[in-house]
């Protein structure tokens, strides 16, 4: 990964998945338990490269989804870190089962690297699109979500992932991703604390995964177009949501914009509300997402502008929130 050097027909070996499949080989150098199963993607989730190096830690079990997450639970039962791969939508709604049982409820430490993420497999259609996962995956006791924004973001949440106690899901994307962070040392990861990624105090935007981009250009546009300051928050973990950040941004800004490439049910959205709704403090607030429906099929860029969360959409929803009305006051004395 060495400086991540680039120029543009370099950026395909930035995408989420390239990213993974790098620093899964840096833990296998560096520890001696990790061992990586695939349910016979290796090549398309990229788990592949962990093979290629280790191939007496690496486990086909064939297309089999149930079968891998069981075969990680007993090995991580038996002191392994297994690194178990396959597509969001395989993982979420195929293999819930063995998830909730085998792994959450004997809390051990398999890590989930699920690909193919929201509709970044689009011309796949519906059987492929993930759109569903991260509701899934956060109700289950002891489990992590993560869902990085970029290639480098996910280098650092699978090195993280390692020490992260327990089970930990990675939702990232089948590639093709935006270039954010463009060096090692310009992500400060933390899985505890989401990232601002642009400051402001007229509105906040939230998002994950391929939607900060989106988010981030939308900022840029709101402010050439109407002077406004876009607050840009990355919550790249979803459980557990980073409660302070969203607190802040509620207190600093009293509108909040939630933006995320999966059902607005039960995601990204959902965890915002619930911490917003539970401090009893009012505010603007509206969920972009797939809004209880399945997606069409086409590219990635289209299926986005479609649901209205690509840069576009998100800031015709700053330009509408902007119009929202307060109390005459500003005091929070009044409020719960």
């Amino acid at each position: 990964m060495g400086g991540m050097t680039y120029t543009m027909t370099d950026t395909t070996k930035l995408s989420t998945a390239e990213c993974y499949g790098i620093a899964l080989c840096e833990l296998g150098e560096e520890h001696k338990d990790v061992v990586a199963l695939t349910a016979d993607l290796a090549k398309s989730t990229k788990i592949g490269m962990f093979g290629e190096h280790f191939p007496d830690r690496f486990f086909n079990v064939g297309i089999a989804e149930q079968n891998l997450f069981g075969v990680a639970a007993g090995m991580a039962k038996n002191g392994l870190v297994p690194f178990a791969s396959t597509f969001a939508i395989f993982t979420a709604a195929r293999s819930l089962d063995q998830i909730h049982t085998d792994i959450c409820y004997q809390n051990v430490p398999v890590k989930i690297i699920a690909t193919h993420a929201g509709t970044s497999f689009g011309q796949a259609g519906s059987t492929h699109h993930s759109l569903i996962d991260m509701a899934c995956m956060r109700t289950l006791p002891n489990m992590t979500v993560i869902c990085p924004c970029d290639g480098t973001e996910t280098y650092h949440a699978v090195k993280a992932a390692y020490d992260i106690p327990g089970p930990v899901y990675i939702r990232i994307n089948r590639g093709f991703d935006q270039v954010i962070y463009k060096n090692l040392d310009e992500c400060k990861f933390d899985y505890k604390k989401a990232s601002v990624m642009n400051d402001g105090t007229d509105i906040t935007v939230i998002a994950c995964g391929s939607c900060v981009f989106e988010a981030m250009q939308a900022a840029r546009m709101a402010e050439a177009d109407a002077g406004l300051k876009v607050r840009v928050l990355n919550m790249h973990t979803i459980k557990p949501v980073d409660e302070e950040a969203i607190l802040s941004a509620v207190m600093d800004t009293r509108r909040i914009i939630t933006v995320e490439d999966h059902e607005v049910m039960g995601g990204l959205g959902s965890a915002v509300a619930e911490v917003v709704a539970k401090s009893g403090k009012a505010c603007a607030f509206k969920m972009l997402g797939h809004q209880d429906a399945f997606s069409t099929i086409g590219l990635q860029e289209d299926l986005l502008a479609m649901a209205k969360i690509d840069a576009n959409g998100i800031n015709e929803a700053i330009a509408e929130m902007m119009h929202a009305d307060f109390e005459a006051d500003d005091a929070w004395d009044d409020e719960f």
